[in-house]
């Protein structure tokens, strides 16, 4: 689990839940003790609690007053190092969230390479399709590398003749084109036809160099 792996002194993501929930029992019961100062009077932290004379003052509960100006230092103590105990536990789990965004990354690259790897070496890429061409109904597009057209692939593909070759036999019957975009592989079926352009495909081929 990653609570363990981050380390005996590191917290988790409900422990600082916790300290968060105990922040704001603390500033409820401040909230509380100063709301006990308000009643009185409106006295606050510093304002005399005796008179003129030296007397306590008899229009205010000195006994409450004191007890409510006590326990909100006490409790501004603890708020304050309840703090620094939040801040260092957020630290933590931003850092435990960064190494971990790092190394889901890094896995992640890892398994494109590996997908790349195991790709075929492409023998052709398109560099032009013509729009409302055979080519282009069946989804072909510019940039797309040719594995596959169909009985021709990287195994014996040798000049661009053999798909001209396919082609002239294949008019009007849908063809089975591979290609990879974008490190995927993507299946097209390409029908050569007659159409209102050049030649039966409207793209044009380029063998690339092995």
């Amino acid at each position: 689990m990653a609570e363990e792996e981050a380390g005996p002194d590191a917290l988790s993501v409900r422990e600082v839940q916790q300290l968060v929930r105990r922040k704001d029992e603390l500033e409820a019961q401040i909230k509380a003790c100063y709301a006990v100062l308000e009643g009185q009077k409106g006295v606050g932290m510093n304002e005399p609690l005796v008179d003129a004379e030296g007397y306590p003052r008899a229009d205010v509960d000195v006994y409450q007053v004191r007890a409510a100006r006590h326990n909100i230092i006490c409790l501004q103590n603890d708020h304050k190092a309840l703090m620094l105990q939040v801040e260092k536990a957020l630290h933590q789990l931003h850092a435990r969230e960064k190494e971990k965004q790092a190394k889901d990354e890094a896995e992640a690259q890892a398994e494109a390479m590996n997908q790349n790897q195991s790709l075929p070496q492409p023998f052709a890429r398109v560099n032009a399709v013509t729009p409302g061409s055979p080519a282009s109904i069946s989804g072909l597009q510019v940039d797309d590398e040719i594995i596959e057209f169909g009985s021709v692939d990287t195994h014996n593909f040798q000049t661009l003749q053999n798909i001209a070759t396919v082609v002239q036999h294949s008019e009007g019957k849908p063809l089975s084109v591979t290609v990879i975009r974008g490190g995927k592989k993507l299946h097209l079926g390409l029908t050569p036809k007659h159409w209102a352009g050049k030649g039966l495909l409207g793209c044009n081929i380029l063998p690339l160099q092995r």
